[in-house]
């Protein structure tokens, strides 16, 4: 339940959606769903905006570089109701998470393999996002009708592998799908195509640019997106737990 200060919101259930006496509305995506059903979410939660009264709508969208990914639609609909709800907003653009660069990588015989190639992501450590997103929500007037396109230090799939030591090999984009298709249980529907366009993105390139609206808005450099992915990928290591308790036996 919600403590003091704080309300419970669904996204589905429209009559919970109590956005009174709220100033400025973070709306974060709600994603992991088909777009159809995440539009729809973020319609409903932007016409409670308007019937409540909140002064300013901070939406995180998706990088701008991420227009050909298979989950942007939803978020340039959701961008183009925002800018029509008539209130002022911000949108932040955000970059592919460092996190998810990481954890995407898949270890096999001692190493990692991944379907990136030798592309780079311009990868960004979600607490960075978060920083930025508190910082523009502390001060929103600034920030009204600006688009920041939140990315980091591009990094590769090979230098998290060396990160790591151990080798990088890359595989096919079919058979990344393939993996995806027939050895990833739990996927939704949605999924497998949405990771295969992240793949490909990374693999020729589109994902690389870097901008400067990150550490302008934190006024600080950004978190080292390499060592999040390392860190990311080291947690999946299939050997992950028995070197934890190795360590601490010695220690």
């Amino acid at each position: 339940m919600p403590g003091g200060g704080t309300r419970h919101l669904d996204f589905d259930d429209h009559t919970s959606l109590d956005l009174t006496g709220v100033s400025t509305l973070v709306l974060i995506s709600a994603g992991y769903t088909e777009d159809d059903q995440v539009v729809g979410r973020h319609a409903a939660v932007l016409d409670a905006a308007v019937r409540d009264g909140v002064d300013h709508i901070v939406y995180t969208s998706l990088t701008t570089a991420g227009d050909h990914l298979g989950f942007a639609l939803a978020h340039r609909a959701t961008e183009r109701l925002v800018r029509a709800s008539g209130l002022p907003w911000t949108i932040l653009r955000n970059g592919l998470y460092a996190e998810l660069f990481g954890g995407l990588l898949m270890w096999a015989d001692g190493g990692v393999e991944s379907a990136f190639g030798d592309g780079a992501l311009a990868a960004v450590a979600r607490e960075d996002l978060a920083d930025a997103a508190a910082a523009v929500a502390a001060n929103p007037a600034p920030h009204s009708g600006r688009i920041y396109d939140l990315v980091g230090t591009p990094i590769t799939a090979g230098q998290v592998a060396d990160r790591l030591g151990v080798p990088h090999r890359t595989i096919g984009l079919g058979e990344y799908r393939r993996r995806l298709l027939d050895e990833t249980p739990g996927l939704l529907p949605f999924q497998p195509p949405m990771l295969a366009s992240i793949a490909t993105g990374i693999r020729h390139g589109f994902l690389d640019g870097a901008t400067p609206d990150l550490t302008d808005l934190l006024g600080r450099a950004g978190r080292d997106s390499l060592a999040t992915a390392v860190s990311a990928a080291s947690a999946t290591r299939p050997d992950a737990s028995l070197q934890y308790s190795s360590d601490t036996s010695q220690s």
